[in-house]
């Protein structure tokens, strides 16, 4: 088995690529062998007749396949599959220590004939779980047959085992095997009930090959790309060992497709948090960036509402593909982009107010017409979403638009509104001038509409009256204005944005294929309103709408309790139906959520001060890795104080434009700030009664029915956010009663932040009782 044949001193090139389930193994060791088996891949892609590498044949896995082994360094030996006479390789399994030859030849390799994937399995490891922990209940798995698991994507090696396991506890321990995905998700969610008709719609036909699969042929399965990102990227590669940034760069099967998929027009991608939606996004943009003819413009744009976000976009983007795919992107926050567009005009709008300033207005409005009925919230999200929106420039207007997804108001109220809404825009073109970023988006999309529409009279004018020829003299007097802003739009986050951003975007892009691309989840809706996308211009039909379902970043613990927060709510889907979380699930275990209640406020803070601290000594977290939510920026300055100045715990506070430093310090910020954030452990505080949520909308429970359900939806959606940003564990936190939000028995089965100051107090590592 000679695979570097070739004239003497020649190196062969070939193609590495690294499984997902060898992944799984570096996970699980230290950074020394992952270093040491991304160097091995590097230099195997360079010249696979490099004797220093010691390849070396195990067994053949088929007619055109053989395994071989190879030691990386001392520390460790990794299995790798070899096809195509030695052009394709895929590095399978790595294991470390004396034993590693013997666990690498004893594991299972075959194909998996529903998705076509190369799998491995650890049958001498699942036998032996199942003979300790042997017990005498009848099988978890008895009411499904071989057939039904084998339809289903179950790894047939398995088969054996999973009839011997009849408890929890063996089923536990056989997931820690870094089993195949596919059989790994299916297990799970039969184990939780879900139909096996609902497996096969929502996990087996994601994970299903476009073709039918022939188990004997290898190379075809080698080179079938099931559930990777391509790893001949040193960004990707470099990442693998890596596990809390693992997940921003591999694509799930189920994203693999829509990433790299041709549309006719449009797409959308839905899904709950830690579904990979960004991940997706990211990885079409670099899909669209390598269809691009050669040129230094940036025709893509990707962009979204949170200025955090956008930032952590770029550091992610450059992450997948280096400064040279930067150089093709436009990346920035919506309202960036619609700041940049007025100031290209040199439109004379005014000072632009920041979120707070502009709040502070509508307050001083309202004092000054005495129309004290309407609070400033209100106000300000009927101007974004129902004035602007439907770009009501008259009462006449204002009074006759529809306002679906807004609380019912009469004409008499309408009215008022409208005065108030007349008294704020006097205040804005006073002196000093000021806008909103409101306003300007929707000054922003005024502005490209036009452009649009010159970009389209020149389209026709071109082809009906000058029969094609081109308009060579007319388009450089144009100074290149009748060019379209861009060829693709990939939105991020896309249930923030409004009407008038919306507008705005669609004008930037012909329409075409692959013209929009956006992502989002309106269970996670905390800053706009209700969009119908069909009313804006961007139609999704059919294929061109697609709903992930797998969180690959939070615990099941953790998405259990945060998917009871929003039960029995009703969303959209970002267009003109209505979306659940059906289907929506984990393949990943932990702690469950703790919840801890202390009798006043102080006690609060300290005792989450005091985990965060065990944490860090412990178990050695870093302090960058965790996060305290808060209610507002005044609570935000009494948890640092009581961080830095009682337990000298490093703190930085999440602004408008995140962090901008990376030092080892605990981040503390509002629930609206951690949006698009991630954390090894998050501390959910002052969840406690009349705060989440907060006991101002109480006045709407009887007088505005639907604005108390809006309300209560929002600070549903809000929670749910900030829960589901901790990947390892979530604590919450609250002083005197818990909210409404949290399980009925909370405030009984919760710890005593009291006691966790006592000497004598139970440990913070425990999760008896913290079950949500």
């Amino acid at each position: 088995m000679n695979y570097g044949a070739g004239r003497p001193g020649n190196r062969v090139r070939t193609r590495v690529r690294v499984e997902p389930q060898a992944h799984g193994d570096l996970e699980r060791r230290d950074g020394a062998v992952a270093d040491a088996v991304v160097d091995f891949v590097r230099r195997l892609r360079a010249d696979r007749t490099n004797r220093a590498l010691r390849l070396s044949p195990l067994r053949k896995a088929g007619d055109d396949a053989d395994l071989c082994l190879a030691q990386p360094d001392p520390r460790c030996m990794v299995l790798v599959l070899v096809t195509d006479g030695g052009d394709e390789m895929r590095v399978l399994a790595v294991r470390d220590g004396t034993r590693a030859r013997d666990e690498l030849a004893r594991l299972t390799v075959e194909i998996n004939p529903v998705s076509g994937a190369v799998e491995v399995v650890d049958q001498t490891e699942a036998d032996a779980t199942v003979v300790s922990l042997r017990g005498r209940a009848a099988p978890l798995f008895a009411s499904y047959d071989d057939q039904t698991l084998l339809d289903l994507g179950v790894v047939r090696s398995l088969l054996p085992a999973l009839r011997e396991i009849t408890s929890d506890e063996q089923f536990k321990k056989l997931l820690t095997h870094n089993l195949p995905e596919l059989t790994r998700d299916v297990l799970l969610a039969l184990r939780e009930g879900v139909s096996a008709e609902d497996v096969r719609r929502y996990i087996t036909d994601t994970w299903r090959a476009d073709e039918k699969v022939d188990t004997r042929d290898w190379a075809r399965a080698a080179r079938r790309a099931v559930s990777r990102a391509e790893t001949d990227d040193d960004a990707v590669l470099g990442a693998l060992g890596r596990s809390f940034d693992a997940w921003r760069l591999f694509l799930h099967p189920e994203q693999q497709r829509l990433a790299t998929g041709d549309f006719k027009g449009s797409a959308k991608v839905t899904g709950g948090p830690g579904t990979g939606k960004t991940v997706v996004a990211l990885h079409r943009v670099r899909h669209l960036v390598d269809r691009l003819p050669p040129g230094h413009s940036r025709p893509v744009l990707l962009t979204t509402y949170n200025t955090n976000l956008a930032l952590e976009l770029t550091e992610r983007l450059r992450q997948l593909g280096g400064d040279e795919l930067l150089r093709r992107v436009d990346v920035r926050s919506v309202d960036a982009l619609a700041l940049a567009v007025v100031e290209e005009s040199r439109s004379e709008v005014g000072r632009p107010l920041d979120d707070d300033a502009a709040m502070n207005l509508w307050h001083t409005v309202r004092y000054e017409t005495d129309l004290l009925d309407y609070d400033a919230d209100f106000l300000d999200a009927e101007f974004k979403h129902v004035v602007l929106a439907n770009r009501c420039g008259t009462w006449d207007a204002y009074r006759r638009v529809g306002r679906s997804g807004r609380p019912r108001i009469s004409t008499a109220q309408r009215h008022e509104v409208w005065q108030l809404v007349q008294a704020y825009r006097a205040q804005l073109d006073g002196t000093p001038r000021r806008t909103t970023y409101a306003l300007i988006a929707d000054r922003a999309a005024e502005l490209e509409q036009r452009r649009m529409a010159r970009i389209e009279d020149q389209a026709r004018y071109k082809e009906d009256e000058q029969r094609g020829r081109d308009l060579v003299h007319r388009e450089a007097g144009s100074g290149m204005w009748l060019t379209p802003r861009y060829r693709h739009i990939v939105v991020d986050e896309a249930q923030d944005l409004s009407a008038s951003h919306w507008r705005m975007l669609r004008a930037m892009v012909r329409r075409g294929p692959n013209d929009i691309f956006l992502a989002g989840d309106a269970h996670q809706r905390i800053y706009g309103s209700r969009i119908v996308l069909g009313h804006q211009g961007i139609e999704i039909r059919g294929r061109a709408s697609r709903r992930l379902t797998l969180n690959y970043r939070t615990t099941r613990q953790i998405l259990g309790s945060a998917n009871r927060l929003i039960e029995g709510a009703t969303f959209d889907d970002l267009d003109s139906g209505t979306d659940s979380l059906d289907g929506y699930r984990s393949v990943l275990t932990g702690l469950a959520p703790q919840f801890w209640r202390a009798p006043d406020r102080l006690t609060e803070m300290r005792a989450v001060a005091t985990l965060i601290k065990e944490r860090r000594e412990l178990h050695g977290t870093a302090y960058s890795a965790m996060a305290v939510s808060v209610l507002d920026g005044a609570a935000a300055q009494e948890f640092a104080n009581v961080l830095l100045r009682e337990f000298a715990v490093p703190v930085v506070e999440l602004g408008r434009r995140g962090v901008s430093s990376g030092e080892d310090a605990v981040r503390i910020g509002t629930m609206h700030r951690f949006k698009g954030l991630e954390f090894q452990r998050v501390f959910l505080t002052s969840v406690g009664e009349g705060q989440v949520p907060h006991q101002r909308i109480e006045q709407y429970r009887h007088t505005n029915p639907d604005r108390y359900r809006q309300e209560e939806q929002r600070a549903r959606s809000l929670v749910f956010v900030a829960a589901t940003r901790a990947r390892d564990e979530l604590v919450v936190t609250w002083s005197g009663r818990a909210s409404r939000f949290l399980p009925p028995d909370a405030d009984r089965t919760a710890h005593r932040a009291a006691d966790l100051l006592g000497h004598d107090g139970p440990p913070s590592g425990s999760s008896g009782s913290a079950a949500a």
